[in-house]
C-alpha cells in the first residue's frame, strides 16, 4: 500500500531469525514455490515481521515477494473507515477480497510470472492496479489481519499480541488521528474476537514479546 509506514525493529528481526531455519528446511525439502502468511491484530507488527522474514530469507539467497492484505480491501482506507462508522457490522473478513488474495497466491504457487493486483494509495484514498513480477521469487508472504483464513498456504505465522498491547505501535505508525479515537477501540475489540480464534490455525506462534511460542 502506498503511504504505509513500516518500521522494522530488532525484535522483528530476532523473531525472523528464529523462524527462518524452519522455512529454509521446508524449502530444501521441495523444489516448488512456497507461501507464508503473517497474521495478527492491528498494530501487532505483521508488516514489519513479514519484511524481516523476507530480509532473513533473502540473506540466505531466497527471493521473496510480499502481498499486503491492505491492498485487497474492498474500499480504500478512509472510505472503509466511513463505511464502518455508518455500520460497525461491516467490520470483519467481509471487508477484504480474501478470495482474490488467495487466487493470487495460487497463481504464484502454480508458477505464474506476473500477478495483476490491486494497489491502495492511502493519501488519495483510491485503489489502482499494479503488475507484480513474481517469476524470480521462491517465497510469497501474505501479511494482514485475516490472512490465516487463506487456503493456498504452506506455513501460517500468527503474532499473539492483542489490541491493548499494540496501542504503542499504532501510535508510532499513526496514519491518521481517527485511528486512535474511541470508535477504533470498538473496531479493535470486534477484530480481536475474530482474529484471536485464528491462532489455532498457526504453524508458528510469535509471543507478545516476539519470542517464538511454538513451531509445528
Amino acid at each position: 500500500m502506498r503511504g504505509d509506514t513500516i518500521i522494522v525493529e530488532e525484535h522483528h528481526r530476532r523473531a525472523a531469525t528464529d523462524i527462518a531455519p524452519k522455512l529454509l528446511a521446508a524449502l530444501n525439502a521441495g523444489d516448488g514455490k512456497y507461501s507464508i502468511t503473517v497474521a495478527g491484530e492491528s498494530g501487532s507488527g505483521k508488516s514489519e515481521t513479514a519484511t524481516a522474514i523476507a530480509e532473513a530469507l533473502e540473506a540466505a539467497g531466497i527471493a521473496c515477494i510480499i502481498l499486503q492484505q491492505d491492498d485487497y480491501f474492498i474500499h480504500p482506507p478512509k472510505t472503509n473507515d466511513k463505511t464502518r462508522r455508518a455500520d460497525i457490522g461491516w467490520v470483519g473478513p467481509g471487508e477484504v477480497r480474501i478470495d482474490l488474495l488467495d487466487a493470487h497466491l495460487q497463481t504464484f504457487r502454480d508458477g505464474g510470472e506476473t500477478i495483476e493486483k490491486p494497489l491502495v494509495d492511502y493519501e488519495t484514498d483510491s485503489i489502482g492496479e499494479e503488475s507484480l513480477n513474481v517469476a524470480g521469487a521462491r517465497i510469497a508472504i501474505a501479511e494482514g489481519t485475516y490472512t490465516s483464513l487463506l487456503e493456498n498456504v504452506d506455513c501460517r505465522i500468527f503474532i499473539a499480541r492483542d489490541y491493548e498491547q499494540t496501542r504503542a505501535h499504532r501510535e508510532k505508525r499513526k496514519r491518521d488521528a481517527a485511528e486512535l479515537d474511541p470508535f477504533i477501540d470498538d473496531v479493535l475489540k470486534i477484530e480481536h474476537d475474530i482474529i484471536s480464534a485464528h491462532r489455532a490455525r498457526a504453524d508458528v506462534v510469535i509471543n507478545a514479546d516476539y519470542s517464538i511460542a511454538s513451531i509445528s
